[in-house]
């Protein structure tokens, strides 16, 4: 039997969620969701997925703040993640933070589509 690739989800829009939860769930992936920072950061920990796809601007315990305390986990210093945000990709103060906690992709929601996405997930699990 395959062993599918596990993604997280971690997405606080619910549409966005269903969307990229139906786009690679039919692309074979087995596919993880959380809806806040917390929840995010407890199934990581504790499910140990191949791939984090992160939001940055969530309740509870934003993207960054999740990001940080993943990065202090052994398990979680090295798993890919890659940030999606409304946020531009512009924004200085952003990129430097996120450039700091080594994130896999920055991704902003508007600039990349579905597809982009998941080549992007792709490209990193092989």
């Amino acid at each position: 039997m395959e062993n599918k690739k596990v993604i997280l989800i971690t997405e606080d829009e619910k549409s966005l969620q269903s969307a990229l939860n139906d786009k690679l769930v039919n692309e074979g992936f087995t596919v993880l969701v959380a809806k806040n920072g917390v929840e995010g950061l407890e199934i990581s920990l504790n499910k140990h997925p191949d791939l984090i796809l992160l939001d940055l601007d969530m309740p509870k315990l934003n993207g960054m703040e999740m990001l940080r305390e993943l990065r202090k986990d052994d398990w979680g210093k090295s798993v890919p993640v890659i940030i999606l945000t409304n946020l531009p990709s512009s924004d200085e103060n952003i990129h430097k933070d996120i450039t700091e906690l080594e994130p896999t992709y920055y991704l902003t929601k508007i600039e990349n589509g579905l597809e982009k996405i998941s080549d992007k997930i792709k490209e990193r699990l092989g």
